[in-house]
């Protein structure tokens, strides 16, 4: 086991690693930019290093600069957490010729799997359902033209780099073609440095499925159930729950087998995530694959009782996963808001120092997060500062837990989403399972999502 590990990261997700390595008897080091000084991942880490500053191109993307950390302070393993550096196959490389492990898989995989038109061929190879569309990187929009008259519209234009939504555009018929593909390749070239695109058939309304899946180094690879992550704005996450209300037992069973084939396709270890969409006919499709640990890991934990982070660093030092298949069993239901320093009607971020912090807590309730009383929301960075989690014995009990540890969540001195995530958890279709990635543009324009009327 390793004696000490650098934290790649910032806020509650350095903090959760830092837990996992004091429950393994291992030393941490933060690294920080001067914007985060104060934090608390600075303050009960083992260590810290300043690495530059509040820019991210400077402090906590700046390979350099964290390799380095890891040097001076006789670091022997890199955690990545997610964002940042997590999905970097340059710097698991670097990582590994200094000396260093990386938390993570290997830098092919994360190559490859980054790659979403080789991620897509990947799976089409392996037989993984996959979304009709171009089987590789577009050349040129006369390309995609072509390949939509096949495919027909409405289509999704896709950076093959990078995620978040950025570089993606809908097509909904031919004379948007050109127009959107240019737009989709602008952006995609000013977010990931990488212009290329790729085409695939729009599936209209679908359900966000993504399973947790786990690998050592010894071939073994089991499933933990999967995450419904419809509701989302922008493509961005706001909310995710399991189990999905949209699964039976021969639907799940035949979506886990799929997510193990294609980490098996690619000789995956250490933890990743699956991701499908669900159509309203019961059809799914694989759309990527994300070699990190992901913002909403703690809803798979509450469910099975499983540490991801432990384990990530466990197998990373070698061991061999601590259960089989056999041992993942799924208990009660959980659900994560994700809580950020935006303004709810407009979504602009809100950053500045929180006068106020009031925790929620009582039965079923857990709370990630790197805020306090007086502690400064930077405007360098994510505006996500918590992710509350509620675990029931049913959907419904985990529902209702969620709204009293919203109703008892204060924050002040900033604004943050909290009143929209209380509207949404108590939005009748919602409470009903009846979501889809098209639930949030519905409510928004509703006179109670709106917050209207």
């Amino acid at each position: 086991m390793f004696r000490k590990i650098l934290i790649a990261n910032r806020g509650e997700i350095a903090l959760r690693i830092i837990w996992a390595c004091r429950e393994l008897g291992i030393k941490t080091v933060a690294v920080h930019s001067t914007a985060d000084t104060d934090s608390l991942h600075v303050k009960f880490a083992d260590e810290e290093v300043c690495i530059g500053p509040p820019r991210n191109d400077e402090s906590y993307l700046n390979v350099s600069a964290v390799i380095s950390a890891a040097e001076i302070t006789d670091a022997e393993a890199v955690h990545p957490g997610y964002g940042f550096l997590a999905e970097n196959a340059h710097f698991a490389e670097v990582c590994r010729e200094c000396g260093l492990t990386f938390i993570g898989p290997s830098p092919d995989v994360i190559r490859n799997m980054g790659d979403k038109a080789a991620a897509r061929r990947a799976m089409v190879a392996a037989g993984v359902p996959t979304v009709p569309g171009s089987e590789g990187t577009l050349d040129s929009v006369e390309q995609a033209a072509e390949i939509a008259e096949t495919i027909g519209y409405p289509l999704l234009i896709k950076a093959t780099a990078g995620g978040g939504g950025r570089g993606m555009r809908i097509v909904l018929e031919p004379d948007d073609l050109v127009r959107q593909y240019e737009a989709a390749s602008g952006e995609a070239g000013a977010a990931f440095g990488v212009p290329d695109v790729y085409l695939e058939k729009l599936v209209l309304e679908p359900r966000h499925i993504e399973f947790q899946v786990i690998g050592d180094a010894q071939g073994n690879v089991v499933h933990l159930f999967e995450r419904e992550c419809s509701i989302q704005r922008r493509h961005q996450k706001l909310l995710e729950e399991c189990p999905s209300t949209a699964l039976d037992d021969d639907l799940r069973g035949r979506m886990a087998e799929a997510a193990l084939t294609a980490a098996r396709a690619v000789n995956y270890v250490n933890a990743g995530t699956v991701e499908f969409l669900l159509d309203k006919s019961g059809d799914f499709y694989f759309i990527e694959m994300n070699t990190r640990i992901q913002v909403e890991h703690p809803v798979t934990e509450m469910v099975t009782g499983i540490d991801l982070i432990k384990e990530q660093i466990r197998i990373a030092a070698g061991e061999p996963l601590s259960f089989t298949q056999s041992d993942v069993k799924m208990s009660g239901h959980a659900i994560e808001c994700r809580v950020n320093a935006e303004d709810p009607d407009t979504f602009r971020p809100s950053p500045g120092q929180i006068s106020t912090f009031h925790p929620p807590g009582g039965p079923g309730i857990r709370l990630d997060t790197a805020c306090y009383a007086e502690a400064v929301v930077p405007p360098y960075y994510d505006s996500m500062i918590a992710k509350l989690v509620a675990r029931g014995n049913t959907r419904g009990e985990a529902i209702l837990r969620m709204r009293r540890a919203l109703d008892s969540f204060v924050v002040e001195g900033v604004r943050t989403n909290i009143p929209l995530q209380q509207r949404i958890v108590s939005e009748e279709d919602f409470v009903r399972g009846r979501i889809s990635t098209a639930f949030m543009e519905r409510f928004l324009e509703s006179p109670v999502g709106s917050g209207k009327g």
